[in-house]
Order: structure tokens, then C-alpha cells, then sequence
């Protein structure tokens, strides 16, 4: 299961949230079309998808000094 899945997952799961996020769904299902698409073009992930880490760049850099994420 991927991150897509996980908040499609949540979006279908809390009460009330369904009708308020169903273009942010949609969204999720088309960059996963997309996705698709570009590997079997390319063979590879999408820069976005394969380069993507928790927290971005900031985080990596915190994660040096910090473990106040590893409580999350």
C-alpha cells in the first residue's frame, strides 16, 4: 500500500470527510494514472514519486539532530 492509497483509505473511513475531499480523491487516482503511464514510458518511477521522502529536505536535515520525529 502506498501514501495514495493511505489517504484515499482515510478519506473513505472519517465520518463526514468523503463529500469534502472527493476532488482531492480524484486527484489521488489521476497522479496514480499518471504514474503509471510514465513508467511504462520510461521504465522508471516519476521524479516525484521515486525522490520523495517524509518531511522533505528539512526533515532529512532535522533527522541529523533530532529524534523528536521518531515519536510520531
Amino acid at each position: 500500500m502506498d501514501r495514495f492509497h493511505l489517504v484515499m483509505d482515510v478519506v473513505d473511513r472519517v465520518p463526514g470527510l468523503a463529500t469534502r475531499a472527493a476532488y482531492a480523491k480524484q486527484a489521488l487516482r489521476e497522479a496514480m494514472i499518471d504514474h503509471k503511464l510514465y513508467i511504462r514510458r520510461y521504465g522508471d518511477d516519476m521524479p516525484g514519486i521515486k525522490d520523495w521522502t517524509w518531511g522533505g529536505r528539512a526533515a532529512s536535515a532535522r533527522r541529523a539532530t533530532s529524534t523528536e520525529a521518531d515519536n510520531v
